[in-house]
């Protein structure tokens, strides 16, 4: 995904001001931190930072879906844009994986160091 995300940065052309400019590196914050951290869990076997990984996906999901409707609507209203503001939505989708596969990789983690699985993390995922 790092991959993908730094081939496409190059064909983004647009305004400063625009709100998922200043949203990515947040998402991009938030991803890398839960990447890093459930490195350092799966090497601990650390339940609580799994858990406290999988809590953050939602902030990465948040994230995502807000560029994504930012997005749409500046390209409705800025065709020219279209192909810049894509190659945005695509950084930003790949953030979100990046999320997902750290979630998965935290549950594995939660389940080598407790022997459960998480058959429903709401249990204890609490919204921010």
């Amino acid at each position: 995904y790092a991959k993908n995300i730094a081939k496409r940065v190059d064909g983004v052309t647009l305004p400063g001001k625009l709100e998922p400019l200043t949203l990515i590196p947040a998402m991009a914050d938030i991803a890398r931190s839960m990447v890093r951290d459930v490195m350092d869990a799966y090497a601990a076997r650390d339940k609580e930072l799994a858990i406290e990984v999988i809590r953050r996906d939602d902030k990465v999901d948040n994230f995502y879906d807000s560029v994504f409707r930012n997005l749409g609507a500046h390209m409705m209203e800025n065709p020219s844009t279209i192909s810049s503001a894509a190659q945005l939505l695509f950084v930003a989708r790949n953030l979100e994986r990046i999320g997902d596969h750290s979630t998965n990789v935290a549950e594995m983690v939660y389940y080598a160091a407790t022997g459960d699985y998480l058959q429903d993390r709401s249990t204890f995922v609490k919204a921010e």
